[in-house]
């Protein structure tokens, strides 16, 4: 029962945190700048959680032709660069992590 009461809250507080950003940027006017700003938000937090699951392979940096995560995502990149598809970037860092794990 404890779970669910902490996953409740945790849950509720999570909702109340983002809510009130979304009611309080519908009350003011936010800067030109900022706005800017918060656009480059997303791909910095995107960039810091997978980067480092691309450069860390065991604990250890590893840039080499051995880290088959780096590679497929070295495939997913360059799908992203000339489809700008999400799916098909996916689908295809997917397939290229799956195809040189079993090589």
């Amino acid at each position: 029962m404890n779970i669910w009461l902490i996953m409740l809250i945790g849950g509720l507080i999570t909702f109340g945190m983002r809510f009130s950003l979304i009611y309080l940027f519908g009350k003011f006017e936010i800067p030109e700048t900022l706005r800017r700003a918060l656009h480059y938000v997303p791909p910095a937090v995107l960039s810091a959680i997978i980067v480092p699951e691309l450069l860390y392979q065991g604990g250890k940096f590893s840039v080499t032709l051995d880290n088959t995560r780096l590679l497929a995502g070295i495939v997913a990149a360059i799908v992203a660069w000339y489809s700008k598809n999400t799916l098909l970037t996916i689908l295809a860092g997917m397939v290229a992590l799956v195809l040189l794990q079993l090589l």
